[in-house]
Parts: structure tokens; sequence; C-alpha cells
């Protein structure tokens, strides 16, 4: 099997992982439970597939392409991803220094992009009609057997060891400081930090077709309340109490398809106008006001959604024509 059956299984593996990973990663409802799992059980695949892929690298290393250096490079960051992803799943290690985990095997994938799509232009794999034979298929049903059984035997594995993996939400995620906001974690998303805020000068602008509202703390610290549970794509959860106005409430019949939600930082998401009675605007978190590295002194709390759609330090909502998906999937900064 070594040769250009392995590469192509290895590139098709390459890019389920991708796949499923961001699809993992934006995903906040039961569906990720299945993203995981196949996330996981490709990944999985990846290994199985070691010992026929050593006899390409051996037979290639001897070739003394110029290129073999960044082919190195791309296999240290895939094993990094591999090896991260399956520490942070077990629980077995969960720190590198400043950095988790799962950031740690973000980082290592997105990172070995580039050099997969330079190792793909340098090494063209052509698809050929005997690839899809009644031989090929069965082999490639039975690695996706053997990496299913492989995904069960490390979950089964973290429970019987009693593993932290054991306890993992749906999305992988840990559990972190329920119904304690002073154990919460306080992260944002890449490079936002949180802004130097007067909470007395603070307004939140609301604009729709109808014209532009000012409404300061006091205006939103309604009697709205929801417990939800904040997702965060860094690798934890917390389900917390939280306070304030729906969104319904403020922009009201106003006509759009989306909601945007800004930051004072320049962050945003654009939300479906249909979700406005499910979002809150919140002042409070577990009865008092939001501390600023939890988005005092409002957020969004998006029930259902990933954290990086739960905008901090919100100062701006905005009804839009536009359909809520004109967006890149994942916010640039």
């Amino acid at each position: 099997m070594a040769g250009r059956h392995t590469n192509l299984a290895l590139l098709a593996l390459l890019a389920a992982t991708l796949v499923t990973g961001g699809l993992a990663y934006a995903t906040g409802t039961g569906l990720a439970l299945w993203v995981t799992a196949a996330h996981g059980a490709a990944g999985l695949a990846l290994v199985l597939l070691v010992p026929w892929k050593q006899v390409v690298v051996r037979r290639g290393l001897r070739r003394r392409r110029t290129s073999r250096w960044a082919s190195v490079a791309l296999g240290v960051l895939v094993t990094a991803a591999v090896v991260t992803g399956v520490l942070f799943s077990t629980g077995v290690n969960l720190r590198y220094g400043p950095l988790n985990a799962m950031q740690v095997h973000v980082g290592s994938a997105l990172l070995a992009i580039p050099l997969a799509a330079q190792h793909v232009w340098t090494r063209p794999q052509r698809v050929r009609a005997a690839d899809l034979s009644r031989r090929n298929l069965l082999r490639a049903g039975g690695l996706a057997g053997a990496a299913a059984v492989a995904w069960v035997a490390v979950e089964g594995g973290s429970r019987v060891l009693r593993l932290p993996g054991r306890s993992r939400r749906f999305t992988g995620s840990y559990e972190r400081g329920s119904f304690d906001p002073q154990a919460m974690p306080a992260t944002s998303w890449i490079d936002d930090r949180a802004p130097d805020t007067d909470r007395a000068a603070w307004a939140l602008s609301v604009r729709t077709r109808a014209g532009e509202r000012r409404l300061s703390v006091a205006d939103l610290d309604g009697g709205d309340e929801v417990t939800a549970i904040l997702d965060c794509t860094s690798g934890w959860w917390s389900e917390q109490r939280w306070r304030g106005t729906r969104l319904d409430r403020l922009v009201g019949d106003a006509a759009g398809r989306s909601i945007v939600v800004k930051s004072a930082t320049g962050y945003r998401r654009r939300l479906p106008m249909r979700d406005a009675a499910r979002l809150l605007l919140a002042t409070r978190l577990g009865g008092d006001p939001l501390s600023p590295g939890h988005g005092a002194p409002v957020r969004l709390v998006a029930p259902g959604r990933r954290g990086f759609w739960w905008v901090k330090w919100v100062d701006e909502i905005v009804v839009d024509d536009r359909p809520w998906w004109w967006q890149p999937p994942f916010p640039t900064t």
C-alpha cells in the first residue's frame, strides 16, 4: 500500500480533519458530538497510516529535493496537532507553558495548511479510475473502521482509567467555574483586549431604519435573565446566570435580516434577526455587575453558540438588510 495510495489517503484525511475541525470549532449544539467524533477518528486514521508513510518518507529523503525540509516541517506540525489533540481529549496534558493544548493543537494545524498546499503543488497526486476499484474502496472502509475503533478505544480508555477527558462536554471542552463567576476564565478572541471603559459615560447605540437611540447601562440593567453555557473555543465551558435586556426588546419590529453586534474594540458578529428573542445584552453575571474581563459594562449572551459569538464590551447594535452569514465564518481579529 505504501506509495501513491498512501499519499492520496493522507491527503483526504488531512482535508477531513481540517473540515471537521473547523465545524467542531464553530458548532455549539448536539451536532458537535458527531463532528467531534469524526474529527477525532480522522486524526487517529492519520496515525494508522504511519507505517506505510514511513516507507514513502525514506524514499523521498534519499532524493534530496530542496523542498524536503518543508515536507519534514509539515510532518512535524501534523504530528504535533495529532499528539496535542489526543493529550487534550484525554486530559493527560492541558497546558504547555502560557498555551493550552487546544491552542497548540489548532495552531499546529493552521501552520500546516500552507505547507500542505505547497507539498501537494510540488508532488501532485492524480486520482485515477483504478483508485476507485472495489479493492481500494474496501481498504478505505477498513481504514475508516479501524479509525472508529481507535477513537472508541481512546474515549473508553479515558473512562476506564478515570482520566479528566471522561467528563468533557460534547464539544470537547472542560468545565470551568460553573455558577462561580470568579472562577470562570476571562478569555478573548486572538488579539482582542479589554478596553478602558468609563461605565458612567458609556452608551449603547441602537441603529435601525427608524433612526438611532442611545441607552445607558441603567437602561439595559433589566429583568431578563437566562442561564446559559459559555463554551469557549480555547477548550472550556461554564454555565452561568446572566441578566440584562433581551435584544428583541431593543430592536422591536425593525425591518432587517440580521443584527450586527459591535464591540468597542472593533470586534463584531452578525446574527440572524429571528434569534433576537434568544439573545441577551447582559449587564450582570451571577447577580453582580460584569467585570472588565467578562465584558463590562455590556456583553452579548448567545445561548447555543460558541464563545466567539458572545461579543464583549458591546457599544453598538445595527439592524441590517444583509443575511447573517455575510461575514467570515470566524472573526479575523
